[in-house]
């Protein structure tokens, strides 16, 4: 594995471990050369589905650009990089899943929902707001109902 700080080609394996669903491995890498450290995923590269956006043109499935629209709802809140990790391989194991060439680009939006909402309340509620493109206050009070968690009656 190349070094991303220096360009060196012999770099060492620190560190691997695997994630619990036994999915992705992860590697701690340090570079002889340099001496810095850096972080690389393994995972198994599934043939995923064409993305179907609204206007009807199509294009190749981006981790990166889900990751990015997930990262930006879950801004300054307590979530690890290794839970977004496995909510996106979540996402990809679902749309591999279905069995089909093509997939609208609203399923994917509702499978991002879906794992933000297991992640993080807020998150889920920012994303939803620009995802269904809220236009009143009370499209987010129901949001807000939905996942809000019941009270429990005083002892």
């Amino acid at each position: 594995m190349k070094c991303p700080f220096c360009g060196d080609e012999n770099t060492q394996v620190v560190d691997t471990r695997e994630n619990e669903e036994g999915d992705t491995v992860r590697r701690r890498r340090r570079c002889p050369a340099c001496e810095k450290r850096f972080t690389t995923y393994e995972r198994v590269e599934l043939q995923l589905p064409q993305v179907v956006k609204k206007n009807g043109s199509r294009t190749e499935f981006q981790r990166a650009k889900c990751k990015a629209s997930m990262m930006l709802a879950l801004r300054k809140r307590p979530v690890t990089t290794e839970s977004i990790d496995s909510a996106l391989d979540h996402i990809e194991e679902k749309l591999a899943q279905l069995g089909q060439r093509e997939v609208p680009s609203e399923r994917i939006g509702e499978l991002v929902m879906r794992e933000l909402k297991k992640l993080d309340n807020i998150a889920y509620i920012r994303f939803a707001s620009v995802y269904r493109n809220f236009e009143d206050v009370d499209e987010f009070s129901n949001v807000i109902r939905e996942v809000k968690k019941p009270q429990r009656p005083p002892l």
